[in-house]
């Protein structure tokens, strides 16, 4: 049976958050320094390494410890996240950090929706309308039609759809993974699967450069440490709402380092967004629940 804490849940989620959005700006901060295919594998090569200690704190049978009967699930989450990841990377690099973390912020309103294809999930009425008023706020975020829409946005958009399937997948496996073995082998196809991207945009890097890429491995690892943690034990629809904290640490992040400045436009979308996921979240039928994923509902621990 899968786990269900909401508590517990909440806070790793939140704490999870802060380190991605950290994360998010040691990138940022290194800028065009290293091209963006080094970035993603030395994140995810580090990131490895710095799993190695929580791996081994479980016993030195490796064998029995990374036996798992959800290989494919492993392999759809890597690939999907990764691909995400490239996604994300990618536009925090070309636009205001805050905007881009808001744009990955319509994750949430794909889960429903990957939740009636994958998980066979009904889509309540107001399920809809909050993702309608979501992406609403989303497109007022990217400004189409002005001089000031980026197409370079767009791929967070579809980020934030392969985020989503990778979040799906991370309760899937819920019952029978420990947050350990989602993470190693996470990091070990993704490790894997950016090899040969980086290895044809291979650069020289200077000892400053290093250190941003060990501290984004260091800070990806612990974020999806509790970031795996919390959609482990807990239901992605219930403590979902939590996940736009990150817009106030990204916010805040954008503001002390970069001088950035919310525009009109932005704050009109994000309420939008922070009202759409409210009003699905506090809607007793709009969830991805262990209803959803098992076919049965229990009670909260």
């Amino acid at each position: 049976p899968m786990p269900n804490h909401y508590r517990q849940g909440v806070f790793y989620l939140l704490l999870g958050e802060f380190l991605f959005v950290a994360m998010a700006a040691a990138i940022k901060a290194v800028d065009d320094a290293v091209p963006h295919a080094l970035v993603i594998f030395w994140r995810n090569a580090f990131g490895l390494m710095f799993l190695t200690p929580f791996l081994l704190a479980g016993g030195w049978n490796l064998r029995q410890r990374l036996k798992t009967p959800c290989l494919k699930y492993h392999l759809l989450r890597a690939g999907s996240g990764l691909t995400a990841m490239y996604g994300y990377f990618y536009i925090i690099r070309h636009i205001p950090l805050a905007e881009a973390t808001l744009v990955k912020m319509s994750a949430p309103f794909f889960l429903p929706l990957v939740a009636f294809v994958w998980l066979k999930d009904k889509l309540p009425k107001m399920t809809m309308i909050s993702i309608l008023i979501g992406f609403a706020g989303v497109v007022i975020i990217l400004k189409p039609g002005t001089d000031e829409f980026s197409p370079i946005a767009l791929w967070g958009l579809a980020a934030a759809l392969l985020a989503s399937i990778a979040k799906v997948t991370i309760r899937k496996m819920g019952g029978t993974e420990d947050t350990v073995r989602i993470v190693f082998y996470f990091a070990v196809f993704s490790t894997l699967l950016s090899l040969i991207p980086a290895a044809l945009n291979w650069t020289p890097l200077s000892i400053e450069t290093w250190g941003w890429l060990v501290l984004t491995g260091l800070l990806g690892t612990l974020g999806q440490m509790t970031m795996t943690q919390a959609y482990r034990i807990a239901p992605p629809g219930k403590i979902g709402l939590f996940t736009y904290s990150t817009v106030i640490y990204a916010s805040l992040f954008g503001w002390l380092f970069w001088g950035e400045v919310l525009s009109i436009y932005t704050l009109i979308g994000s309420a939008l967004v922070f009202f759409a996921g409210a009003l699905s979240f506090y809607s007793k039928r709009s969830r991805i629940t262990e209803e959803s994923v098992s076919g049965k509902q229990r009670p909260e621990a």
